[in-house]
């Protein structure tokens, strides 16, 4: 039977069961085939490396990743789609029974978002029938990973600009997809920024969307009507609060002539934004021209460049980030199985071997400062000085607390980031915290690879 394409590719909630990679399904049917679906299985997601020049991560997408777990099912269409395409021709008829009436009902521990987590350190723990835990690995790494990406590149950007400057989310524009600019957006908020130029993530997220104006205003309202002062009035005359984009043509002019009216009283300016040139020189200049103006900058922004920014002297009150925050190296977290029907598991391959068990992080803390992790197993018990950071957040496949506000998983972000070494907090050559291994974890380890 012929495929039918269907041009929109937009995502609801219903389709998110077939969100998800072809082999998840051809192991589940395999699965069933030699009775093991059923078996309870625990799944691990954890990150091996780091993206370059990162010392931590921020763990974020926790919030979507449980909703969509809670609605997880097969409608009667899916599952006829997926007969249609012929691949399971030679698959168990429970296998589509299975599907028909399935539901997540497992257990999740998960650390909360906004925490500070480093290498090999689950960022959650799937407990469930083997068949939904491996169901489930796609969609988990898709927000997971990527919202951890924005969450750590935000806290780091908070963390160089200072907690007084103005951080402003303008990714949408460059995120990877319509869905990526949504969690990019929720991201870099709860990871420290202001606010988001995206209009439905602000107003999803309960917020006010913020920005300013582009070029094109400026070109066209001036063209029409006589030059740039012209647009600058008509924008201002109804958005009198948002700042004016002043570099199409010649920045300091501009600020000149705004200053003027400023100084006349014929204009009550708020702020002003620079998108291209030395934004040192650019903003020094029109600080002294526009001494009581708030001054925004843009324009392929990251950590870095703020740094020296800040270093060269350069008066910015505040910063719109957009590509190099949206994009970049990924957080390239995996979903691997580490115990199955009580029996721990682990993976031997070169350079991607796991350890073995249903595992907890214990954090030791002194005076709102983090000494050391030390990755144990799930029933061990913490030192004196140690807190477990994986916490049960779904039983059952119903979540069992409410979630935070994004208010919340900031405040959380900050004062993660707060409690981290300057080693590794610092842009170049990042120290990440040491993660101890427990001597029970150690031995599991060693005697998994005797027996095996």
């Amino acid at each position: 039977m012929a495929m039918v394409e269907d041009r929109e590719l937009t995502l609801s909630t219903e389709d998110y069961s077939l969100l998800t990679d072809l082999y998840q399904l051809t192991m589940i049917a395999c699965y069933v085939g030699e009775g093991l679906e059923d078996k309870p299985a625990s799944f691990e997601l954890f990150v091996r490396h780091f993206p370059d020049k990162f010392g931590y991560l921020i763990a974020m997408g926790l919030a979507q990743a449980l909703d969509y777990l809670e609605k997880l099912h097969f409608t009667s269409q899916q599952i006829k789609a997926l007969q249609n395409t012929g691949i399971f021709a030679h698959a168990p008829l429970k296998f589509w029974s299975l599907l028909e009436s399935g539901r997540f009902n497992g257990d999740v521990w998960a650390v909360p978002e906004g925490t500070a987590i480093f290498a090999n350190e689950p960022l959650l723990r799937v407990e469930a029938p083997l068949w939904q835990a491996q169901l489930i690995e796609t969609y988990l790494l898709n927000t997971i990973n990527y919202q951890t990406l924005i969450a750590t590149k935000a806290a780091r950007l908070r963390d160089v600009a200072g907690q007084e400057a103005v951080l402003l989310e303008f990714g949408t524009r460059r995120a990877f997809s319509p869905q990526g600019s949504m969690w990019a957006a929720r991201a870099a908020i709860a990871g420290g920024l202001d606010a988001t130029s995206n209009v439905l993530a602000a107003l999803k997220l309960g917020r006010k969307p913020s920005g300013t104006m582009a070029h094109s205003l400026v070109m066209a309202i001036g063209a029409m009507e006589g030059g740039e002062d012209e647009a600058f009035s008509a924008f201002h005359r109804y958005f009198p609060a948002a700042p004016l984009l002043i570099d199409t043509y010649d920045s300091i002019a501009a600020a000149r002539r705004l200053a003027d009216k400023v100084r006349e009283g014929k204009m009550e300016l708020m702020g002003v934004r620079l998108d291209s040139g030395d934004l040192v020189e650019l903003s020094q200049k029109v600080r002294s021209l526009l001494p009581e103006v708030t001054i925004f900058a843009s324009g392929d922004l990251d950590e870095w460049e703020i740094a020296r920014l800040k270093e060269a002297g350069a008066s910015i009150d505040g910063y719109g980030l957009g590509t190099k925050l949206v994009t970049g190296s990924p957080v390239n977290g995996v979903y691997k199985i580490v115990e199955i029907d009580g029996i721990p598991t682990m993976k031997q391959s070169s350079k991607k071997a796991t350890y073995p068990g249903r595992k907890q992080i214990f954090r030791s803390q002194e005076k709102e400062r983090i000494l050391s992790d030390r990755l144990g197993l799930a029933h061990e018990t913490p030192n004196s000085n140690e807190q477990p950071l994986l916490e049960l957040v779904m039983q059952e496949g119903k979540q069992i607390k409410d979630s935070p506000t994004i208010e919340t998983i900031q405040k959380r972000t900050q004062i993660s980031v707060a409690s981290l070494p300057s080693e590794t907090r610092q842009l170049n050559n990042p120290i990440p915290i040491t993660v101890k291994i427990s001597d029970g974890l150690e031995s599991l380890r060693l005697s998994w690879i005797a027996s095996h």
